[in-house]
C-alpha cells in the first residue's frame, strides 16, 4: 500500500486543526490595544498549540519520508494519532477561555500525553513493518525524546493540581525540547 494517501490525509487534518484553532481567536470589538489584554490567555494558548501541531507535522513528514509502505496497523496507528491531535482545538479554547484554570490545564496534558503515547506507538508500529534492521528503527532508536516528553506530561498532569502554571510552564519545557527538529531521520536519510 502507497503511504502518499496517508501523509495527504494527515496533512489535511492537521490543516484543519489550525483553521479551528485560528478561527477560536475572535476579534475585539474596539480598535485601542487595550481590547487586546483580554485575549492575551487565548492567544497564548493558540500559540502553545500552533508549536505542537507544527512539531507533530514536521516529525510526522519525516517519519513518512523513511517510511517505505503501509499496512492496515500502521493506518490505524497513525488514526490514533490524528483523534488525539484533533482534541488539541477543544482543550486549547477551554484553557484559553478560563484563563489556564486548572482542570482545563490538566485536560490539555491529558490530551498532550495520549499523543505522544500515540505518536510513540506509530513509530513502533512503523518499526514493526520495516524492520528492525530498517532505516527507520536505526533513525528512531530508543525514541528517548519521544519518552522523556511523556515522563514530564505524567508528571504535569497531576502538578497541575498543586499549581496549573507549573504544569503549563512544564507544557512549554517540552515543546522547546521538539522544537528544534528531529535529525536523526534526515540524518540518516542523507547517508
Amino acid at each position: 500500500m502507497s503511504k502518499g494517501r496517508l501523509e495527504a490525509f494527515s496533512d489535511g487534518v492537521l490543516a484543519i486543526i489550525l483553521t479551528i484553532m485560528v478561527l477560536e481567536l475572535k476579534v475585539p470589538h474596539e480598535a485601542g490595544l487595550e481590547a487586546l489584554a483580554p485575549l492575551a490567555p487565548k492567544f497564548l494558548s493558540y500559540v502553545l498549540s500552533f508549536v505542537y501541531i507544527g512539531i507533530y507535522w514536521n516529525n510526522h513528514h519525516h517519519l513518512w519520508q523513511a517510511a517505505e509502505g503501509v499496512n492496515g496497523p500502521i493506518l490505524w496507528a497513525n488514526m490514533h494519532l490524528l483523534f488525539w491531535l484533533s482534541l488539541i482545538p477543544f482543550v486549547t479554547g477551554w484553557m484559553g477561555e478560563n484563563n489556564f484554570a486548572t482542570i482545563p490545564v490538566v485536560f490539555y496534558g491529558g490530551v498532550l500525553w495520549f499523543a505522544g503515547l500515540a505518536y510513540y506507538i506509530l513509530t513502533r508500529v512503523l518499526i514493526a513493518h520495516h524492520g528492525q534492521d530498517s532505516l527507520l528503527a536505526e533513525a528512531i532508536g530508543k525514541d528517548t525524546k519521544g519518552l522523556w516528553s511523556l515522563y514530564i506530561y505524567s508528571a504535569a498532569i497531576p502538578l497541575g493540581f498543586v499549581a496549573a502554571w507549573i504544569s503549563a510552564l512544564l507544557y512549554v519545557v517540552v515543546a522547546i525540547i521538539w522544537l528544534v527538529p528531529d535529525r536523526r531521520i534526515e540524518t540518516k536519510l542523507k547517508r
